[in-house]
């Protein structure tokens, strides 16, 4: 059986497409043939069919593609930092006043009208010197009655020496009695007394005449100031406040918290504000017990071992302690984020190199860093910058990575 020639197949095929053709057209110029109908609705028929299944294979190619072509999460790039917990020293700073260790409110003893007032608040004073004077006419007339009243006791006295040496020489010849004797006797002690009595009366009479000068009971500076010429002043009414001058205290109000940390407070390191260069050393001498009620701060004194000459009384000192010494874990402030309302850092899977979201707790505040008081770990990498954006199990690449 002898093969067909290829070039008279495709003639053929091409003939029959054209009487196909013929057929179609001759269809159409016949209207209202059923027929036409019937080709028109099959060859509807045959396209919405064509269109539907070419949309599910469209759909279904597509969803084959978004499958195999899901996309893979990039490595974020951050830089990390391992754990290495190193002995930390925190110190913390107040600052005081310079008070002198010992203070006095001198006033006078007795009551007068100021006469004169020689020292204002700040002046240096020495022991003895004359602060101010009362009016001293009241005490002046005092002491010239009580020379009055010993003159006429010293008189008393005189008479009453005679009389009784007289009744001593005649009770001796029996001249006599002894009741007159025995009243000689009792009226020379009678006169005696009188004269101690007047005598000591001259003698607070005088003490009050010199009260009227208020005198400095040691060196020191004045701080403080109550009175005015011609006041009128009470016995015992403060009038000057003296600072003496000697050994002198760092005062400090300090919150009561501080007492509750590891704070080694045996030494404390002064300086004065305004110049720095001066500096000594001091010692906690004397805690308030109680706790001021309107700045609920604690009075501390620090005992100045040799002070130098520029921290004069009321200077700005400033007071540093020291902490004791103790492991803890320091991180910069970008590596803290948070974890729902409670702090986090970002750690990396050494394994996975992902992101885990670690909660810790902080231990303190510093000026750059922020202290870890515990949810990590020596050796752990935590990620100290670019961890913004980052999520949990996100791959993550940083510097020094071996993949």
């Amino acid at each position: 059986m002898l093969s067909p020639d290829p070039a008279s197949l495709e003639q053929a095929i091409l003939q029959r497409e054209v009487n196909e053709g013929a057929d179609d057209r001759r269809c159409a110029v016949k209207p209202g043939s059923s027929n036409q109908t019937n080709t028109v609705r099959t060859n509807g028929a045959l396209k919405a069919l064509c269109g539907l299944a070419a949309t599910l294979v469209a759909t279904a190619l597509s969803g084959c593609n978004d499958h195999a072509a899901a996309p893979v999460p990039r490595a974020a790039i951050v830089r990390t930092a391992i754990v290495q917990p190193r002995d930390r020293q925190a110190s913390v700073t107040l600052t005081g006043e310079i008070q002198a260790r010992f203070r006095a409110d001198l006033s006078f003893r007795v009551n007068g009208r100021v006469l004169a007032r020689y020292v204002d608040v700040g002046a240096s004073v020495q022991a003895g010197e004359v602060l101010a004077v009362l009016d001293p006419a009241e005490q002046q007339a005092d002491v010239d009655a009580a020379s009055a009243a010993v003159l006429a006791a010293e008189s008393q006295l005189r008479v009453a020496s005679a009389t009784f040496e007289r009744q001593k020489a005649l009770i001796a010849s029996g001249f006599t009695t002894r009741t007159a004797y025995d009243q000689a006797q009792e009226g020379l002690r009678t006169a005696e007394g009188g004269l101690e009595a007047a005598r000591a009366a001259l003698g607070t009479s005088k003490d009050a005449l010199n009260h009227t000068a208020l005198r400095a009971e040691a060196a020191g500076v004045v701080t403080g100031r109550n009175l005015e010429v011609g006041q009128i002043v009470q016995a015992a009414q403060p009038v000057f406040s003296l600072a003496q001058d000697g050994e002198r205290d760092a005062v400090f109000d300090v919150y009561e918290s501080l007492f509750f940390s590891d704070i080694d407070s045996s030494r404390v390191s002064l300086a004065l504000v305004s110049d720095a260069a001066a500096t000594a050393n001091g010692d906690v001498r004397e805690v308030s017990p109680a706790v001021d009620p309107k700045s609920s701060t604690i009075r501390v004194k620090v005992a100045i071992q040799d002070p130098p000459a520029a921290m004069t009384l009321g200077s700005a000192v400033a007071g540093t302690v020291k902490a004791k010494a103790l492991p803890e874990i320091a991180l910069p402030w970008s590596a803290l984020v948070a974890a729902g309302s409670k702090p986090a850092v970002w750690t990396v899977d050494p394994a996975t190199k992902t992101a885990a979201l670690k909660p810790v707790t902080i231990g303190g505040y510093e000026a750059r860093e922020v202290l870890i008081k515990a949810g990590l770990k020596p050796g752990d990498r935590v990620v100290i910058d670019g961890g913004k954006l980052l999520s949990v199990g996100q791959p993550v690449t940083y510097e020094g990575d071996p993949s």
